[in-house]
């Protein structure tokens, strides 16, 4: 079932940053560091390569715990009651006998609190944990937790193929908490339509970035994130015309053993229409433990150095073809060396496809 968070037209300009201990778009820091065969091999599968930016929205499945911090209670002491209870990664999921959803329901139960006894609901760790804890009473009929939470993250990214079911995928990585670093576990996410309006060269130590305008309306929806996973965000789009102006698919998506070391291109919309442009893969690591990072490249087309300096965020996501197969996405960026990043195997992130 899909959920309209807002109601108003609500217009943002996106300026990604790069936060310690994890991001949306992952920074390595050093090198070192529509048609579907009736056939359950994806290597069958017939896909439409992306390259299209999008906003994306993304609301967890409870309230994400952050931290917590001390407060002033009513006797002018400090306590800080949720300390060594509740745990940063933490998800609040109900409170004494309400379900909690989201931040704006903890918001409102908080304020809703008459007794100083409570009983905090969480997720941790896929376990369902009850805690026993004491609000601090700061006034009349006033009662906090002390606890920093968040619900949703928002931003932009990059799709990288639509299949014949109108299922897509993108990005291939998954959507972290700035400050947590943790996989977001999402309840529901949507879609929406964006303008890239600027982009931040990258450069060596400073990594660069796109900057989109996304409006949060019902208008600018374009389909709905059904998943958040380590390889990408995966979902179905119910406008696909919107999005995808050329609906013709490559030759069925290549399989692992075809990728290889050399020439291949990547697609993507940085000067504002789709393009693709030259890159080589220097490396092809099939035993890499992160999925994300089996394939090494480097930018070689002197259009995109000169746009953007190589790769930079927001270009997740962003289809890599070799040989007129759909083999990969790009997913990272070396901050020392923007010119060079990984990429995930398509087959990878085709596993969160349902068939």
């Amino acid at each position: 079932m899909r959920r309209y968070w807002y109601r108003r037209i609500l217009i943002m300009i996106l300026v990604f940053t790069i936060s310690v201990g994890g991001s949306w778009y992952l920074i390595e820091e050093s090198r070192a560091s529509l048609e579907k065969e009736v056939n359950a091999d994806t290597s069958d599968e017939l896909l439409i390569p992306g390259g299209m930016p999008v906003g994306i929205y993304l609301e967890t499945e409870g309230a994400l715990v952050l931290g917590t911090e001390k407060i002033e209670g009513e006797d002018g002491q400090e306590y800080e009651p949720a300390a060594d209870l509740v745990q940063e990664g933490d998800y609040i999921i109900g409170l004494d006998d309400e379900k909690i959803s989201n931040k704006f329901q903890l918001v409102e139960a908080v304020a809703a609190l008459d007794k100083e006894e409570v009983v905090l609901k969480v997720r941790r760790d896929e376990q369902e944990i009850a805690i026993r804890m004491k609000a601090v009473r700061c006034g009349r009929d006033e009662y906090k937790l002390g606890i920093w939470v968040r619900d949703n993250a928002q931003g932009l990214g990059t799709v990288t193929f639509l299949n014949a079911d109108s299922q897509f995928g993108a990005l291939g990585h998954g959507i972290r908490d700035t400050d947590t670093g943790q996989l977001l576990d999402a309840s529901d996410g949507l879609l929406y339509t964006t303008s890239i309006k600027d982009i931040k060269k990258g450069k060596d130590g400073t990594p660069g970035g796109m900057e989109g305008v996304i409006i949060y309306n019902n208008y600018n929806i374009l389909g709905s994130i059904n998943e958040n996973t380590e390889d990408g965000i995966y979902g179905t789009l119910d406008r696909v015309d919107t999005l995808f102006t050329d609906t013709r698919p490559l030759e069925p998506a290549g399989d692992e053993s075809e990728i290889q070391e050399g020439e291949a291109v990547i697609r993507c919309a940085v000067s504002g229409t789709v393009e693709d442009y030259k890159i080589r893969i220097t490396k092809v690591d099939r035993n890499a433990q992160e999925a994300n990072k089996k394939i090494m490249l480097e930018v070689t087309d002197e259009k995109l150095l000169e746009l953007t300096g190589g790769i930079v965020q927001g270009m997740s996501g962003s289809p890599i073809i070799q040989n007129g197969k759909l083999i990969g996405a790009v997913t990272h960026v070396f901050v020392n060396s923007p010119e060079e990043g990984y990429g995930i195997f398509i087959q990878d992130m085709l596993k969160h496809i349902e068939s």
